[in-house]
């Protein structure tokens, strides 16, 4: 069992909300204010759970700029009240910044049952193995 400090776990909640508020205000047609504030418990509880200087390190190095931007660039422009354009941004930030964790997602994936058997079918495996497959280190 990992073990947390009081500060992980309300982070760990604020991540969780901050995806729950993405979601939802995805699901409501781009609501611009479910969307400003899961963009801002995301980034909270990020800042939470690995801390504030690995926090800024991780986003701020310099092979991650780009991504960085597009994923800063998308939060403020959810905030300023465009929230379709800063979504696009945002998603495709994120993408950039963590496909360095995508093969550790997929292999976790492959191991739970029924996601792992669906994983696996002919047709999606191909795709699946193609995602995963990321020369980038973390």
């Amino acid at each position: 069992m990992i073990s947390l400090t009081d500060s992980q776990k309300i982070g760990m909640g604020l991540t969780g909300f901050g995806v729950f508020f993405l979601f939802f205000g995805m699901i409501l047609f781009f609501d611009k204010a479910l969307l400003a504030i899961g963009n801002i418990l995301f980034v909270v509880g990020l800042a939470f759970v690995i801390g504030l200087e690995r926090t800024f390190r991780f986003f701020f190095q310099k092979h991650k700029m780009k991504a960085t931007g597009f994923f800063l660039g998308g939060v403020f422009i959810v905030l300023i009240g465009w929230p379709i354009i800063g979504v696009i941004l945002e998603f495709y930030g994120f993408f950039l910044l963590f496909r360095g964790f995508f093969p550790v997602v997929v292999g976790f994936i492959r191991r739970i049952p029924v996601l792992g058997y669906l994983l696996n079918l002919p047709f999606i495996s191909g795709y699946v193995d193609k995602m995963s497959e990321s020369n980038n280190m973390v």
